[in-house]
């Protein structure tokens, strides 16, 4: 429905799905808690996470405020990387965007793509259109940039001129391009996909379903995955233990063995170059005045807890076409 670009008005409904996949819903709630803690702390700047994400009371170990710092460094880079490289004459996809500012951090930075589509469940997607309501500080800047008299919303769903986010399950594919068609998502513009831990609680059919989808769908495009790797190991056994104690299910952990992995899953879904690196490496190419930085906030008793932890997660980007741009280029 159309609504006033004064007062936006989101309507609140329910979808039969929404009573499916608590346990990934739940690990969106934990990772948003994480980070506006280690925000809190001072690992990085984010103005917006407080609006979006209640602080713990619990106090969060030292290695998963460091892990969090190099996850959002490291996608950060690579998306910046992209902006540059096609002078934000782009769109980007953030698929299962959670409660994710980037949207916001990147206008701050006048670093914002032609459009910036979210996808998520639609029960997350209501939480935060309701957040967004609430809060000027995050309804002022897609409210700015609207160039209509309208603004497209209903509890699912937003549609503004350069943002827009969208309740669906990555799942099923016709849906989610028709929903994405339906905000004026173009096949012809340069296109960045962000996914952060989503594939993996896809079964190996359903996330190279949707790789494929992106590769075929965009002339022109980069694909960035952060989700776990090493699985095979005593540590990655107990990730996954831990995990389905909580009724979450890593349905497509096979994929997740190793670098070598991640990346033959990448090559064989149509995207043309890739690249991968476990989290720990990237730590060690972090700029040595920022790594002194976070070091100096908190005390980590061994880090050898550091470095399990980073091992088993990795920073993948893949690129399809985009030569002329110089995509194949990006790198960390």
């Amino acid at each position: 429905m159309a609504a006033s670009l004064r007062r936006p008005s989101f309507t609140t409904c329910s979808s039969p799905t929404d009573t499916d996949d608590e346990g990934v819903r739940g690990t969106c709630e934990d990772a948003s808690i994480c980070k506006r803690f280690a925000v809190s702390i001072g690992y990085w700047q984010d103005p917006y996470i407080q609006h979006l994400v209640r602080l713990s009371k619990e106090r969060k170990a030292p290695e998963i405020n460091r892990g969090y710092f190099a996850r959002v460094h490291g996608v950060s880079q690579l998306t910046k990387a992209f902006l540059r490289k096609t002078e934000c004459n782009c769109q980007i996809l953030n698929l299962g965007a959670g409660m994710d500012t980037t949207f916001w951090m990147l206008k701050d930075e006048d670093l914002l793509p032609r459009k910036y589509f979210e996808v998520d469940f639609p029960m997350i997607v209501t939480r935060k259109l309701h957040s967004i309501k609430l809060k000027p500080l995050l309804s002022k800047p897609i409210l700015d940039l609207h160039s209509e008299d309208t603004l497209q919303m209903d509890g699912h769903m937003l549609d503004s001129t350069r943002y827009a986010i969208i309740g669906a399950d990555l799942r099923d594919i016709p849906d989610l391009e028709e929903k994405l068609k339906k905000c004026n998502m173009s096949t012809q513009l340069p296109t960045l996909l962000i996914a952060e831990c989503v594939l993996v609680y896809m079964t190996p059919e359903q996330s190279a379903n949707l790789l494929k989808w992106a590769a075929n769908s965009f002339e022109t495009a980069m694909f960035i995955n952060y989700e776990q790797v090493n699985m095979d190991d005593r540590f990655g056994q107990i990730m996954i233990e831990n995990l389905r104690r909580r009724q979450c299910d890593l349905a497509g952990v096979e994929t997740c063995k190793s670098l070598e992995s991640q990346r033959e899953r990448l090559l064989t879904s149509g995207w043309e170059s890739v690249s991968a690196i476990d989290m720990m490496e990237l730590y060690s190419k972090l700029p040595r005045a920022e790594v002194i930085r976070i070091e100096s906030l908190e005390f980590l008793d061994e880090m050898e807890l550091l470095e399990q932890l980073m091992q088993h997660y990795c920073l993948c980007w893949a690129t399809k076409g985009g030569s002329e741009l110089g995509l194949k280029e990006i790198t960390y």
